[in-house]
């Protein structure tokens, strides 16, 4: 059997074509029992209503109404008669069965209907004529023997259209044959098949085209068959005159008896069709073309055809793509588009897990449940590790001695007999596979179609590497917005320390002052303005990048409330002696007195801390500096420690999660750093064995005449 003629028969089991009604199939083992009589024949009916209520309707009408109205079943069988009831319910069978074929409401059928009832009835009385004992099996054939067209038309309906109605001919067979690699009588017979009868049916219908001089020794039915089609589709074809008296004296019969039996012919169809309902007006009147087979295209236009129309869909499916929201809607284009354009039963995508070593099934699709766990290690081999690992087109078969377990897991899962995977490959990186699932059949199609998958398998990996790409920077994004959270959250914490401190210790303060009834009110101002600076550290936790503050402050005076807020409190130990030189001269900066303050604290705790045993904290006022064009005061925080360590040095401004390692390393420093840089000044240090200094330049209000000529100043750390 050819692959073309498997495919056809396919495609005939996917047009899901109605099967033949049960109360047909019983009356025909009726028929062949050569004792059945009326009363199971009445049984028979009794259990099909719909049959029920067609006897009825026939025995009331005006061909048989006699007297009264006939009401029962048993009246009704014994007013219509047996040969009348058996070709009713066989005629009824039949129409109700092949009049809901697709298609079959769309297209005229009052050619083929008359056709097929005039072969059946010609064929019961050449049966009769014979003396053949089962008429009623001659009277189905001959109504069946064309059902392999409407069988066609059901299944190809765009290549078989036109040759529906073409002329029924050894031309129609061999245009049939040419263009869908199956005759309608091979079609019909085909389908007689699948209803398992112990009968010739099926023998009859494939050979009523078939050369007379090859029936010689055939079946009766088949020669009954055969001379029937002749009869009433060639009767008035001078070039069939002989064919027909061949055919007459396979059967034994003499021409001249042939004549009488087509005059009644007529009649007995015309009746036929009135008690069955069947409209058969202008039935003549419908043309019969020749049949038709377009050209064969040329194959090397056909393939050029093929490769354009391949790049317009791959193009589409690109932008369909391209269309998706979110990585799980592409997967579910690309599986969609898959089935419709590759005519697979079912698709899913496997994708390399991060690691590279197995292909994971993704939540996307059908099966997605059963899938969302499935792995299939890439290092272990097998067919489908080897399409991904190697890039390369697979077709799987159940019947493979390679497959192993996890192909036959996918096997089960899709519920077929035959996988194409489609490596997924953007650049020089294999993705996954995707995998659809067909019949075996389709499989040498699909292998026609390499280019076309190759092409649709890359336009998917390069829209699911975009994805992926897009899924990794969001990740990255949301990591470094939460490490920016994190991070904003320890200075907040550290700084809160600074101003909870301060209030706690000023609250000792407040309770010796208040137990001695001493004035309050120094300490309950600096309570209030350490509470309120809390509260604006927590607040900026909302804002990530706060926007600078700017303001004039008084510096000398901000030195003087930090000295203050240390004496008072047990931040500065009596073994540690702090000096100010702050110049007589105007102290104002270009800075914000809070920023400031934060400054001078985390210095001022810093110096303490180098000086576990005791020692010198100074905080002087250096003068005006001119850097790069621009005017700062120069404020320095210095101690007489021991120094810092080179390696220290080098990263001093740098955030660490880490407690202290040694003296002023720590966060503090860090943001120290930040605040004076969102001053627009400038900070840096100088460390020896004699101790270390912190020198902050901070700018000074510009007049607005200067103001023009005055660059904006570098935000570049001093540091020696």
């Amino acid at each position: 059997m050819h692959q073309s003629d498997q495919d056809i028969r396919n495609r005939l089991l996917i047009a899901r074509l109605p099967a033949m009604p049960q109360i047909l199939l019983m009356l025909i083992a009726h028929l062949q029992a050569d004792d059945a009589g009326m009363p199971e024949l009445a049984a028979l009916i009794a259990k099909d209503a719909g049959m029920t209520s067609k006897i009825l309707g026939v025995a009331n009408s005006s061909a048989y109404h006699r007297q009264g109205k006939v009401v029962s079943l048993e009246q009704s069988l014994v007013s219509l008669g047996t040969d009348m009831i058996k070709t009713l319910v066989i005629s009824e069978s039949v129409f109700q069965t092949f009049n809901s074929f697709p298609h079959s409401g769309s297209t005229d059928l009052r050619a083929f209907w008359k056709s097929s009832l005039s072969a059946a009835v010609m064929a019961r009385a050449l049966a009769k004529a014979m003396a053949y004992p089962h008429v009623e099996e001659a009277y189905l054939a001959g109504l069946l023997h064309n059902v392999g067209r409407l069988a066609l038309l059901a299944t190809a309906p765009k290549e078989y259209a036109f040759n529906f109605t073409a002329r029924d001919d050894a031309a129609l067979c061999a245009v049939e044959q040419r263009t869908l690699q199956i005759t309608h009588a091979e079609a019909g017979a085909w389908l007689i098949e699948r209803w398992h009868l112990d009968s010739f049916l099926a023998d009859s219908v494939l050979y009523h085209h078939e050369p007379l001089a090859r029936l010689e020794a055939s079946h009766p039915l088949i020669r009954i068959v055969r001379l029937a089609h002749l009869l009433c589709c060639h009767a008035d074809d001078a070039d069939e005159a002989e064919s027909i008296a061949q055919a007459a004296s396979l059967c034994a019969l003499d021409v001249a008896v042939l004549d009488d039996l087509a005059g009644s012919v007529a009649r007995q169809v015309a009746q036929a069709a009135q008690h069955l309902g069947i409209d058969l007006a202008g039935a003549d009147d419908i043309a019969t073309p020749p049949a038709y087979a377009p050209p064969a295209p040329d194959p090397v236009q056909q393939r050029l055809s093929d490769e354009v129309r391949n790049m317009v869909l791959v193009s589409e499916v690109g932008q369909t793509f391209a269309r998706q929201q979110g990585e799980s809607s592409l997967l579910e284009a690309i599986t969609r588009s898959a089935r419709i354009l590759f005519d697979f039963d079912t698709a899913v995508i496997l994708l390399q897990n991060p690691t590279g070593h197995a292909l994971v099934g993704v939540a996307a699709g059908e099966h997605q449940h059963r899938l969302a766990g499935f792995s299939i290690p890439l290092a272990k081999g097998g067919p489908l590790a080897a399409s991904a690992l190697e890039c390369q087109l697979a077709f799987l078969k159940r019947d493979m001695p390679a497959l192993g377990i996890v192909e036959e897991q996918l096997f089960r899962i899709l519920g077929t007999d035959s996988l194409v995977c489609m490596p997924l490959v953007a650049g020089q990186r294999s993705l996954g596979v995707l995998i659809g699932g067909v019949a075996a059949w389709q499989i040498p199609a699909c292998q026609k179609r390499e280019g076309f998958l190759r092409a649709y398998a890359s336009q998917a990996a390069t829209a699911l590497e975009t994805a992926i790409s897009a899924r990794g920077l969001a990740r990255r994004q949301l990591d470094h917005v939460a490490e920016e959270y994190r991070e904003a959250s320890r200075r907040v914490v550290h700084e809160v320390n600074n101003p909870l401190s301060i209030i706690k210790n000023y609250l000792s303060v407040l309770d010796h002052k208040l137990e001695k009834q001493e004035p309050v009110i120094g300490e309950m101002a600096i309570l209030n303005e350490e509470i309120d600076r809390v509260g604006q550290l927590i607040g900026g936790l909302a804002d990530l990048q706060p926007v600078p503050a700017s303001g004039v402050t008084d510096c000398a005076r901000v030195v003087d409330d930090v000295l203050r807020l240390f004496r008072a409190t047990d931040f500065l130990p009596p073994k540690i002696e702090v000096v100010t030189r702050m110049q007589d001269a105007p102290c104002e900066v270009e800075a914000d007195a809070g920023m400031l303050k934060q400054i001078l604290l985390n210095l001022l705790k810093n110096a303490v801390e180098a000086l576990p045993d005791g020692g010198r904290i100074e905080v002087a006022n250096r003068g005006h500096v001119n850097r790069d064009r621009r005017l700062y005061l120069e404020l320095c925080v210095s101690d007489n420690g021991a120094g810092l360590a080179p390696e220290v040095l080098a990263n001093l401004f740098s955030p660490v999660r880490s407690s202290k390692q040694g003296a002023h390393h720590g966060l503090g420093l860090s943001i120290v750093h930040d605040l004076v840089t969102r001053l627009h000044g400038v900070i840096g240090c100088r460390s020896s064995k004699s101790g270390t200094s912190f020198e902050i330049l901070l700018p000074i209000p510009v007049p607005a005449s200067a103001a023009t000529a005055l660059p904006a100043p570098g935000n570049t750390a001093l540091s020696s």
